[in-house]
């Protein structure tokens, strides 16, 4: 699933061509894509809207428009957005449940083959995710509140790490690069970390996601950068998907396991 660097450099990518123009019309071709709304409801909520911003919020990301409505994506796992002419035909298009007809001959598409994505209008984010944590990489997100947060739970680091209600945006990969970073077992209680475990670890986040942004995101599998073409993230993960190769900083072979449910990497020797 595409993580707070992917979403960012998608809405990065959106707003020069997004941002002031029109939308004329919707036409969907999965009713399953549009949640907390219909399809007639979703049309008559965007037609005629102008684009004013577009911006990001955990993994979603909010195209924000002139009535004071909010038009919401969420990639899921396999979502792509883009901006393309009327008559453009794109590989991607074959999966393209949702358009938004715009001015100057121009479509917002979003297409999603395994379908987890979502789009939506609303009149508040809230509306969508109620209880989502601070942004990460914000001035909200402060070392002395994630230090205090970290005491009131004993679950493992690496599961409290991918709760968006804790932080904002974190998903499988860069929970692991950062831990990674941090020196810190996957598996340690969250109440266990000591003030310079939780220092490297809060420098480590805020490091690693920033490295993602400048990198534009990891093209693993579906994730696309709005001109179809992939970021380079995946070209410097330090145990991410290295699973039975080297460390790169001690040569220790780097493992996998579970934690949570999720494929977790990790090296034994510098995360003891």
């Amino acid at each position: 699933m595409p993580e707070l660097p992917e979403v960012e450099t998608v809405v990065r990518g959106l707003r020069e061509p997004l941002i002031g123009h029109t939308i004329l019309g919707v036409t969907c071709e999965q009713s399953r894509t549009i949640r907390h709304a219909d399809m007639a409801t979703l049309a008559a909520r965007l037609q005629g809207q102008t684009v004013t911003g577009v911006n990001r919020r955990a993994k979603y990301i909010l195209c924000e428009l002139s009535g004071g409505d909010l038009f919401i994506v969420h990639l899921g796992m396999t979502g792509r957005l883009y901006v393309v002419s009327d008559d453009s035909h794109w590989h991607a298009d074959r999966w393209a449940h949702v358009i938004l007809q715009l001015d100057g001959g121009q479509q917002l598409r979003f297409s999603d083959p395994r379908r987890f994505g979502f789009v939506s209008v609303v009149s508040n984010f809230a509306e969508i995710a109620p209880n989502i944590g601070p942004e990460p990489l914000s001035d909200d997100f402060t070392r002395a509140g994630f230090a205090e947060k970290l005491k009131r739970h004993h679950k493992a680091i690496k599961a409290l790490l991918l709760d968006q209600s804790f932080v904002a945006g974190i998903g499988n990969i860069y929970a692991d690069e950062s831990l990674f970073r941090a020196r810190i077992h996957s598996l340690r209680p969250a109440d266990s970390l000591k003030k310079a475990e939780i220092d490297r670890l809060y420098a480590a986040i805020r490091s690693v996601l920033e490295d993602g942004i400048a990198r534009q995101g990891a093209s693993i599998n579906w994730y696309r950068k709005v001109d179809g073409t992939t970021g380079e993230a995946q070209d410097h993960f330090d145990v991410y998907g290295r699973d039975g190769e080297p460390c790169l900083t001690c040569g220790t072979t780097i493992e996998k396991i579970y934690v949570g449910g999720r494929g977790t990497h990790f090296c034994p020797k510098c995360q003891k």
